[in-house]
């Protein structure tokens, strides 16, 4: 329990590092900024935007490097030789890969924390509507960190109706968020993730019937195997209950909606250029999210305040848990948004069922159950439904209307 405790503290701090990358880019050398300001500036027709640690695309004003993670700066420098070569996308996006890593690895650990968070605290009849706000609050404290330290993240220059703008997915956020924290102390971990898993399909209806997006044959017959993939997987660990099922179904529809309104968000002319960075612009959705969360939480748990703190006072199991469960939310969801930059709603949909058989796995290794056959059958499946729909297209172009 010490050695895993103590594995949590690493990767949580470079998940958070990842997460807060473009806030302490300035740090880098001159010599590597001027190069890569150089590059963007000399041959700009044969790089696309390409996507850095922070978020940030490689323009003159905004290229910076992270001399913390050569291994990330190695990446877009792998991408830059492809395209010099034939002029062509790269093959292999190893920074989009480095991303969904990211984003695995911190959601394992949210499940792990999140859970025993809510375990302590009395499961769906202790207190999840105020540990979901509070953990929306300490992703506030650390973005509002890395806007005032020294040499942090720079303060966007959104205007008051760029926040009125962004107030859609903010909404979405907590919606989504509070209703799989509910989920979560409703059931097991399991039970959630198999719920969550009709995530892809919330969000491909919702891309073609609400947003005008266009899905392949292919890749909405490749949402069968990711699926029932998951549902194999967890099958033997079932513990139905209706509330969960419920407000799993509830959170998939929130998620839905803000992967849509946040990709449409982005592309918006102007909002982007002053949020200057992915992060900011998660940092305040959190922010936003947080201030919608705290009047319902008031109102469904404000009454019992004074017997939470009795708890986070007395129970280091709850503080812990539910701060370390905020920092990783906060920085796999950030690392997350990253991602919506270089995919679709759709396909980060996908991505995230698959994510959820890693952490079907993950947690069961961690809890010491078993990994029955069937589980890892699952697992195979579901992964293997993934790799299929990131390249279904290719392997069988879909037919060009006339």
């Amino acid at each position: 329990r010490v050695f895993h405790q103590h594995m949590l503290k690493v990767a949580l701090a470079g998940l958070l590092l990842a997460s807060g990358a473009d806030a302490f880019a300035p740090l880098a050398a001159p010599a590597m900024g001027v190069r890569a300001r150089a590059t963007a500036r000399v041959a700009p027709q044969n790089f696309g935007p390409r996507m850095l640690l922070g978020g940030e695309t490689a323009t003159r004003s905004t290229m910076k490097m992270l001399p913390a993670a050569p291994v990330m700066q190695r990446m877009p420098a792998l991408n830059m030789a492809s395209t010099a070569t034939d002029g062509k996308k790269a093959p292999i996006d190893f920074q989009l890969i480095a991303y969904f890593f990211l984003w695995y690895l911190g959601n394992y650990f949210y499940n792990i924390t999140n859970k025993l968070a809510l375990k302590a605290a009395g499961g769906a009849s202790g207190f999840p509507m105020t540990i979901s706000t509070l953990q929306l609050g300490v992703g506030v404290v650390y973005a509002l960190f890395l806007w005032f330290a020294p040499d942090a993240r720079k303060f966007p220059k959104v205007t008051l109706d760029d926040w009125k703008k962004m107030v859609p997915v903010a909404f979405c956020a907590a919606g989504a968020h509070s209703f799989s924290v509910f989920a979560l102390s409703a059931g097991a971990v399991s039970f959630g993730q198999i719920v969550k898993a009709a995530e892809p399909a919330f969000a491909a209806v919702l891309g073609v019937s609400l947003y005008n997006k266009k899905v392949s044959k292919g890749k909405w017959l490749c949402l069968i195997p990711i699926i029932g993939g998951v549902v194999l997987a967890s099958v033997n660990e079932l513990d139905f209950a209706w509330s969960a099922l419920i407000t799993a179904c509830i959170a998939n529809l929130f998620a839905a909606f803000k992967g849509q309104e946040n990709q449409k968000l982005m592309n918006t002319p102007g909002i982007s250029d002053r949020l200057e960075n992915i992060g900011n612009q998660f940092a305040i959705t959190t922010i936003l999210a947080f201030i919608i969360s705290v009047p319902i939480m008031l109102l469904k748990e404000g009454s019992r305040w004074g017997e939470f703190t009795g708890l986070w006072a007395t129970n280091p199991v709850v503080s812990f848990n539910l701060l370390a469960s905020g920092l990783w939310f906060y920085g796999y969801n950030e690392v997350a948004t990253m991602t919506i930059k270089k995919t679709n709603a759709v396909t980060q949909s996908v991505a995230n069922t698959a994510k959820r058989v890693i952490v079907i796995v993950g947690v069961a290794i961690v809890l010491g159950e078993s990994l029955d056959p069937m589980k890892l059958i699952g697992c195979s499946i579901g992964i293997g439904g993934v790799f299929l729909y990131s390249i279904i297209d290719n392997l069988f172009p879909p037919a060009k209307k006339a």
